[in-house]
C-alpha cells in the first residue's frame, strides 16, 4: 500500500481508491443496458462460434456481410463470448475493464512526465534558485487528470457500452503512454510501440485513430534528445510499425477473392479500401458518404445543409459545436478550464530546457485536444456526441497538469489569479450547462455558481492563506469543479443505454428529434416516438432530421402524420412507437433499434434451424441481430446497418431461397433506404410477391420454403 518510498503516504491508497472507484461506476447496473448496442453483439455472437466471422467481424456466424468497422473491438467481445458464454456482462464488461484501465494509464502517462522535475524558488532575500518539484506535485496531477476522466459523463457512458470507441481510446492513450517514455531516452522500441498501439486504434475505428500522428510525428522531432537526423529515421520506423500493425488485416481482406470471405458492410463496392477512405474516411470529413442513411452526402435540406447555414443533418458545424446543447453536457464541463490552464502552463514552462518533459506532456496532451475538437466541430459527415469520448483523456491531462503547475507557484499573484479565471469560467459554465436540463437537480447550479465564485475570491488572494487554509480551497475547487459532470456520470451510470446512438445524462432541452423519428422504409417507429429524448428511459441520442431538415429519402416529412409500410409490416403513424416493439412484448426493430422476438416467434426461428445456413433474413443489422442474439444461430442481415448496402444482390437472394439456404424472410423491418440500387427495397417486395405472409405476436413472417400457388 505504501508505494515508492518517495512518496507522501497518501498517495498510493489514493490511486487504489480511484481505480475502485472507476471499476463501481462503470459496473454498476451494468447487465440493465442488455445487448448494448445489438450491432456489435450480434457480431460478437458470430465471432464467438465461428473463426471467420471472428476474423473478418462478420454480422453473422453464415459470413453474408460484416460490421461497417473494422474488428478489433469485436475480437475482445467475441473472447470473452467464447470465454463465459452470451450474456450481456461478458460483453459489456471488457468495456468497463478497458475504462479502468485507461484511468490507471492515464495516471501514468501524467506522473511520468512530472516526475523528476526542477522549479524556481525565491527565498526571503529575492533569490532565485532551481530546487526539486514538491513530492505531491506529480502524483496530484495524475490523479487529478484520472478522476476527470473517470468522472465525465461521455466517458461513463462508453465505457459501459459496447461500441468501438472504449478500445480505442485505451489504445490512444496507451500510445501516449508509450511516447512519454520514448522521448525520455529517445527510445526506437517505444516508439515502435506507439505505431504499433496506434495502428491497432485504426483496427478498431480507422482513421480517428490516425488524429494524433501528426501532433506526436511534430513533438517528437522537437523535443527528442538525439540528433535530428535519428529522429527522422526513427519516425520511419515507427511509421512503419503503424502501416504493418494497421495494414496487415487490410491487406488481407483486399486482397481475398470476394466470393471467398464476406461483404464489406457499409461499402457500396465490397471493397475495404472503400469502406476506410469513403463511408468511415474522408467521407466523415465532407459529408460525401455513399450508403449513408442520405446517400450521396450528409447534408438536406437548402444551402449550408439541414437547419440552416454551418449544419448538417448531424447538427450544426463550427467551432461552438462541442459547446452546443447536445455536446456540452457530455463531455464539455472542464474544457473551458483546459484552455486557460494549458495556456498558462506553457507559458510556465515557455524556459525550459527542450526536452523538458512537462511541457511536452502539455504539447502532447494539448495537441490532442486541439486536433480532435477542431475535427469534431467541423466534419460535415456521421457525427454523434458519443465521439467526443476522444477528448476526455486530454482534457484530464492538460487540466491536471496546468493546475499543479500554478499551485506549485501559488505565492506569485498571477498564478492564484489565473486559477481564480478557472475556477470562475468552471462555475459559470457549469451554472450554464446544469441550466439545459433544468429539472435535474435544480439546486446544484446555483449552488456551483455560487461556491465557485467564492472560491474564485479565494485563489485570487490564495497567496496570503496559510498553508491548510490554501490546500482546503484546493479541494473544494476540485469538488465544486468535478459536482456536475460527476452527478451527470451518476446518472449515466444508473441509466440502462441501448441501440445505435447513446448519450450520456439527463434530458436536455434544445436537442434534435429521438430515435422514434427515425423510420426505415417501414414506417417503423422506434422506442419512444418522435418526442423521444436523452434520459427518458432508453438512453439513446435524440435523433432525426433537425429543424428545416426535408426528412429522409423515401420517407414523408417528420410530424405530418403520413404512414409508410413494406411488404407484410403493419401501417404505423409515422414517428409512433410500433406495437411489440424493443421492451414490449417482442416485434421488429428498425434501423437504430434491435428487434425483441417474443419465445414463440423465437422458437419458431430455431425448429430445423440446422437445416439451413441462415434461420432468417432481415432488412438491416439492427433489426437483424435481435433475432440472432435471441437464436443465437445466423440471420443474414439484408444491406446491412443502414440497409443500403447492395448484399445480396436480389439475383443472390433468389439463388440462395432456391437452394435452400434461407428459412424465412422477416417483413416490417426499419432498414435504410434500400442502397443506390434500391436492393433491400427489391427484395422485400419480390418475397411479397411469392411469398404468404403469416403474423406471429405482432411480427411479419415469409416462410420462403413454401411458394404462393400460381392458381
Amino acid at each position: 500500500m505504501r508505494g515508492k518510498e518517495t512518496d507522501p503516504r497518501w498517495v498510493r491508497p489514493a490511486l487504489l481508491a480511484l481505480l475502485a472507484v472507476t471499476a463501481v461506476l462503470y459496473l454498476w447496473n451494468l447487465g440493465a443496458s442488455g445487448w448494448a448496442n445489438s450491432f456489435y453483439s450480434a457480431a460478437a455472437q458470430a465471432g464467438s462460434v465461428n473463426w471467420e466471422a471472428f476474423f473478418y467481424g462478420s454480422s453473422d456466424a453464415a459470413n453474408s456481410i460484416t460490421v461497417d468497422k473494422t474488428p478489433a473491438s469485436l475480437w475482445v467481445m467475441a473472447l470473452s463470448v467464447k470465454l463465459f458464454g452470451l450474456n450481456s456482462w461478458s460483453i459489456l464488461v471488457p468495456e468497463a475493464l478497458m475504462g479502468v484501465g485507461t484511468v490507471g494509464l492515464l495516471y501514468a502517462s501524467v506522473r511520468r512526465a512530472m516526475n523528476l522535475r526542477t522549479i524556481t524558488s525565491t527565498d526571503a532575500d529575492g533569490n532565485s534558485r532551481e530546487v526539486d518539484a514538491p513530492n505531491w506535485s506529480a502524483p496530484t496531477a495524475a490523479l487529478l487528470a484520472g478522476a476527470i476522466m473517470a468522472l465525465t459523463p461521455v466517458a461513463v457512458l462508453m465505457f459501459k457500452f459496447n461500441n468501438p470507441d472504449a478500445l480505442l481510446v485505451l489504445l490512444l492513450v496507451a500510445a501516449v503512454y508509450a511516447f512519454t517514455r520514448a522521448c525520455e531516452k529517445a527510445s526506437t522500441w517505444w516508439l515502435v510501440a506507439v505505431g504499433a498501439l496506434i495502428g491497432f486504434g485504426f483496427l478498431t475505428k480507422m482513421l480517428q485513430a490516425l488524429l494524433i500522428v501528426p501532433v506526436l510525428a511534430i513533438i517528437y522531432l522537437i523535443v527528442a534528445p538525439n540528433r535530428l537526423r535519428t529522429r527522422f529515421l526513427q519516425l520511419l520506423v515507427a511509421g512503419a510499425s503503424l502501416l504493418a500493425s494497421a495494414g496487415w488485416w487490410i491487406a488481407i481482406v483486399e486482397l481475398m477473392p470476394s466470393a471467398m470471405r464476406p461483404y464489406i458492410g457499409g461499402s457500396q463496392t465490397n471493397s475495404i479500401m472503400e469502406l476506410v477512405l469513403g463511408y468511415n474516411g474522408l467521407g466523415r470529413l465532407t459529408g460525401n458518404e455513399v450508403g449513408s442513411v442520405t446517400p450521396g452526402g450528409g447534408t438536406t435540406g437548402g444551402p449550408g445543409g439541414a437547419g440552416g447555414p454551418g449544419g448538417s443533418m448531424w447538427g450544426e458545424t463550427g467551432i461552438g459545436r462541442m459547446f452546443s446543447s447536445e455536446i456540452g453536457g457530455q463531455v464539455a464541463w472542464l474544457i473551458p478550464a483546459a484552455i486557460v490552464l494549458g495556456l498558462a502552463g506553457l507559458w510556465l514552462t515557455r524556459r525550459a530546457k527542450r526536452t523538458d518533459s512537462t511541457r511536452t506532456a502539455l504539447l502532447v496532451w494539448g495537441g490532442w485536444l486541439a486536433i480532435t475538437a477542431l475535427t469534431f466541430s467541423f466534419m460535415q459527415g456521421i457525427f454523434h456526441a458519443y465521439y467526443t469520448v476522444a477528448l476526455v483523456p486530454a482534457i484530464g491531462a492538460v487540466v491536471g497538469i496546468g493546475a499543479v503547475l500554478l499551485w506549485e507557484r501559488r505565492h506569485v499573484v498571477g498564478a492564484g489569479a489565473t486559477l481564480a479565471i478557472a475556477m470562475l469560467a468552471t462555475s459559470v459554465w457549469a451554472f450554464v450547462l446544469l441550466n439545459r436540463s433544468s429539472d435535474f437537480l435544480p439546486w446544484l447550479a446555483p449552488m456551483v455558481l455560487i461556491i465557485g465564485f467564492l472560491l474564485a475570491l479565494a485563489f485570487a488572494a490564495i497567496s496570503y492563506f496559510p498553508a491548510r487554509t490554501a490546500v482546503a480551497v484546493a479541494v473544494a475547487a476540485v469538488i465544486v469543479g468535478l459536482a456536475g459532470p460527476t452527478a451527470y456520470a451518476v446518472q449515466t451510470a444508473t441509466t440502462a443505454h441501448s441501440g445505435s446512438i447513446p448519450t450520456a445524462g439527463p434530458m436536455v432541452a434544445g436537442t434534435m428529434g429521438g430515435p422514434g423519428g427515425m423510420r426505415g422504409p417501414g414506417g417503423q417507429g422506434a422506442p419512444g416516438g418522435v418526442n423521444a429524448r436523452p434520459g427518458t428511459g432508453t438512453g439513446t441520442q435524440a435523433f432525426g432530421p433537425p429543424n428545416g431538415a426535408q426528412g429522409f429519402p423515401g420517407m414523408p416529412p417528420q410530424g405530418t402524420g403520413q404512414t409508410q409500410t413494406v411488404p407484410g409490416a403493419a401501417t404505423v403513424p409515422n414517428g409512433s412507437s410500433a406495437p411489440g416493439g424493443p421492451g414490449g412484448q417482442g416485434g421488429p426493430g428498425g434501423l437504430l433499434s434491435s428487434s425483441n422476438p417474443s419465445a414463440t416467434l423465437t422458437a419458431m426461428l430455431q425448429k430445423d434451424a440446422q437445416n439451413y445456413t441462415w434461420v432468417a433474413a432481415a432488412i438491416g443489422s439492427q433489426n437483424a441481430s435481435g433475432y440472432q442474439l435471441a437464436t443465437q444461430d445466423p440471420v443474414m442481415p439484408i444491406g446491412g446497418f443502414n440497409g443500403s448496402d447492395p448484399s445480396p444482390t436480389l439475383d443472390e437472394f433468389k439463388q440462395l431461397v432456391a437452394a435452400g439456404k434461407i428459412h424465412y424472410f422477416i417483413g416490417g423491418s426499419g432498414g435504410g433506404p434500400g442502397g443506390q440500387s434500391g436492393t433491400s427495397s427489391a427484395i422485400a417486395t419480390w418475397v411479397s410477391q411469392n411469398y404468404t405472409a403469416q403474423t406471429i405476436d405482432g411480427t411479419t413472417l415469409y416462410d420462403l420454403t413454401a411458394q404462393k400457388s400460381n392458381n
